[in-house]
């Protein structure tokens, strides 16, 4: 979509480039676009900018909230007789955030040849998410899982979330790193309540009446937000098609760089919010002190979504993502590998989720430097590639978790966490977070 796919300097900027690819000018400006400029809402303030956000954070805690939840899920199902001999129960959370991920590419260009069709896409991925969670109630087998609340949850999740992301650079301007960071926290929010709510369910009504539930509670929620999740400039009937996106960002060191630092990190960044219900169980938690570890995770990546979206328009982002850095390895190495009591465990899901759930956050900081490099850089295709490396990450780490910790390795032969037969996980999460820094040496080397 033309009006969000550049990176303007000033707000005057952005609306003469939305109004010309609107109208289809030739760079002429008449009294009437003036005045439907004059009549726009303003940009980063202003009750439709801010309701539009708040639609947006609510879309997120609910959408991105269920599937950063699926721990939750995992230490259940790997306890009931239909699941529990199955070696595939990490994919099915692994396929639904890996999934919302990997196809933003596509569901980003769909809407950008179609943008009148944004707010229908929203209202369907919604209907498509809900029926998705009907059918996995149903489930007799993990497949059934991967197929319903994986793969078709994610479907529906990113064509209903992915108009989200493409409008804001309309609404935010000067403020899109604040409002970016906003919105992501909402996935802190929503992986604070929801794990609460869903272990109650399990444990009382099990895993069919629990999804059944939510289904409803996630339509009646969603559904009026459709309306507010809506361009800043009206889309003209005589609007012309835009030309294939530019992705010759792509191929430059610099987007190279920060793709690939970016992907490795995301291999290790799920496991800890899938595995640590599980891990805490290992060493005696209670059902309700397993969801505690993912609720602490998600309320500090609340804070730091935030913190850092506010730091990310005004510092360098290499920096940055320095302080994501060394936040979660120090989280990793010193405070997860060496837990096998819960106080420390509570203290690594509060210090993991405040530094390494910031991560995405430093995204509008990636996307401004592309586009710096490269001016022709779509700043909505460079945050959808971004997102399709984190998918990859994502995917990976699935079945890749499984191989880390089949039969226990390094269980007895290594002190504490580390000789808990999760050690070989910690150690990759660890690593994995370390390479995800590396766009700072980069940086200092000239590369960048």
């Amino acid at each position: 979509m033309e009006e969000v796919i550049g990176s303007y300097s000033s707000t005057n900027e952005t609306e003469k480039a939305v109004q010309t690819a609107r109208e289809g000018t030739t760079g002429e400006i008449n009294m009437s676009n003036i005045q439907n400029d004059a009549q726009l809402p303003p940009i980063d303030g202003g009750m439709n900018a801010w309701l539009f956000l708040a639609a947006c954070f609510v879309m997120e805690a609910l959408v991105w909230g269920f599937a950063f939840t699926y721990g939750v899920f995992q230490a259940y199902y790997g306890e009931i007789r239909q699941f529990k001999d199955s070696g595939n129960i990490a994919v099915v959370g692994t396929c639904a955030m890996g999934i919302m991920y990997l196809d933003l590419p596509l569901v980003f260009a769909a809407y950008r040849q179609w943008p009148k069709y944004q707010r229908f896409g929203c209202g369907l991925g919604v209907l498509l998410m809900c029926a998705a969670l009907g059918l996995s109630s149903l489930a007799a087998n993990t497949n059934h899982l991967i197929v319903t609340q994986g793969i078709f949850y994610a479907l529906g999740g990113s064509i209903a979330y992915a108009p989200c992301i493409l409008l804001m650079e309309e609404w935010f301007d000067r403020r899109k790193g604040l409002a970016f960071g906003v919105m992501w926290a909402g996935t802190g929010i929503g992986g604070v309540v929801l794990p609460i709510v869903m272990e109650q369910l399990l444990g009382r009504y099990g895993f069919r009446v629990t999804l059944r539930a939510f289904a409803v509670v996630l339509f009646i929620l969603t559904a009026p937000l459709v309306y507010f999740v809506k361009p800043r400039v009206p889309i003209a009937d005589n609007r012309p098609s835009p030309p294939p996106p530019n992705l010759r960002f792509m191929f430059t060191s610099t987007f190279a760089l920060f793709e690939f630092c970016n992907t490795v990190e995301a291999l290790g960044f799920f496991l800890p919010s899938i595995y640590l219900p599980t891990y805490a169980g290992m060493i005696g938690a209670s059902t309700s002190l397993q969801a505690l570890t993912v609720i602490l995770f998600n309320l500090a990546s609340v804070v730091g979504c935030v913190l850092m979206g506010a730091i990310i328009d005004k510092l360098d982002v290499t920096l940055c993502i320095l302080v994501s850095t060394v936040g979660s390895s120090i989280g990793v190495f010193l405070i997860w590998g060496f837990s096998m009591s819960l106080a420390p465990l509570f203290v690594f899901s509060i210090v993991y989720g405040l530094f390494a759930g910031s991560y995405t956050s430093t995204w509008p900081g990636i996307m401004r430097e592309v586009v710096r490099k490269k001016p022709s850089a779509e700043s909505s295709m460079v945050f959808a590639s971004l997102a399709a490396g984190r998918g990859v990450g994502n995917l990976v780490s699935g079945p890749l978790s499984e191989a880390l910790i089949d039969g226990m390795p390094w269980e007895g032969a290594a002190g504490y966490g580390y000789g808990s037969g999760y050690g070989s996980l910690i150690a990759f999460t660890g690593v994995t977070g370390v390479v995800g820094g590396g766009s700072y040496i980069a940086r200092r080397m000239k590369w960048l």
